[in-house]
């Protein structure tokens, strides 16, 4: 007796009904079908959720369906991000990660919940936000050499302040006082605005901030630019010189923040979540919203983001076994 084969369309039918398809298969099937939530493992108003904020309306149009963000902040970046590595690898669930916390935190904090190479699919190095080095107009420095000089005339060492333990702003504080010798002495703060501030009133001599957030204050004469943490000059603040040019060795600092899926997501939907990345983020528009902010657009993919990853967590985990910097 005759029996006809099932169709390709019957037979993906039936194993989707008893859930025995690969989740790999079902995955890639009509994705995406419904609404995707971004978690932001910050609050609002941080760069990460600006970030966030200025790709998601492209995104969704390109996708086809809203892209939610959700912001779920706590313990430096870990609280949103270990949800999202807990979460099923079917692309509806991705992470807007951040130097903190996918990279610094693996080396700062002792019991992490995740592992990041091992728990998350890195789809893009998304952006990255250079820093400017900036000290109270009181301080009698003008350049990045006449600073280290002056530290170290200081009896006690000179305090900077940092926008948290384990923020960019910290780290490259402890790269430079380990590359210069400067006697720097860190004073963590809960906010990047209250350091600000703090160095505004010559509380604390010196920070390492956003561009966007210290260079008004650059202009009003309130804050004297030193330096910028950046391998190049930046755009926004053409004549601020780079610490390699006054004589710091690949001093090359930079915040960041990459997207990021749980880990084993399909191939299929890794691609198309990447190539709607790239699509959105190098828009003209886009780019010049980002670029006001301070941001350097970078849109890298999947095989290059994973290396680059590799390598700036190493960095970071070597800076803080030299420095002893700890977390909150």
């Amino acid at each position: 007796m005759f029996i006809p084969s099932p169709s390709r369309r019957t037979l993906l039918g039936g194993l989707l009904a008893t859930g025995l398809l690969p989740l790999a298969a079902r995955a890639q099937d009509g994705w995406p079908s419904r609404p995707i939530r971004l978690v932001v493992p910050f609050g609002a108003g941080t760069s990460t959720d600006i970030v966030a904020r200025l790709l998601v309306p492209r995104m969704s149009q390109i996708l086809g369906q809203p892209i939610v963000v959700e912001n779920r902040a706590g313990a430096g970046g870990v609280v949103g991000s270990d949800a999202v590595a807990k979460s099923p690898p079917d692309g509806y669930t991705l992470c807007l990660g951040s130097i903190a916390s996918h990279s610094v935190n693996m080396s700062l904090m002792p019991q992490m919940p995740y592992d990041v190479l091992r728990d998350f699919t890195p789809l893009s190095l998304v952006t990255e936000a250079p820093n400017l080095l900036v000290v109270s107009s009181s301080v009698p420095a003008a350049t990045l050499p006449e600073f280290i000089e002056w530290s170290k005339k200081q009896r006690g060492g000179v305090s900077y302040a940092s926008a948290g333990n384990g923020t960019s702003s910290h780290l490259a504080g402890e790269l430079l006082k380990l590359k210069t010798g400067a006697p720097l002495v860190h004073v963590p703060y809960k906010s990047g605005a209250q350091a600000v501030t703090d160095v505004i009133g010559g509380t604390v001599p010196m920070t390492i901030y956003q561009v966007t957030a210290v260079l008004p204050f650059v202009r009003d004469g309130k804050l004297k630019a030193l330096s910028t943490t950046s391998a190049k000059r930046l755009e926004i603040a053409p004549d601020v010189p780079t610490a390699i040019e006054q004589g710091v060795a690949d001093f090359d600092v930079a915040a960041w923040h990459g997207l990021f899926a749980p880990a084993k997501l399909p191939t299929p939907v890794r691609d198309r979540i990447y190539a709607a990345l790239r699509e959105a983020l190098f828009a003209p528009e886009l780019q010049e919203q980002l670029r006001n902010q301070g941001l350097i657009p970078v849109g890298s993919n999947p095989a290059e983001f994973r290396p680059w990853l590799e390598q700036d967590i190493a960095k970071w985990r070597e800076v803080v076994r030299i420095s002893g910097a700890t977390a909150d």
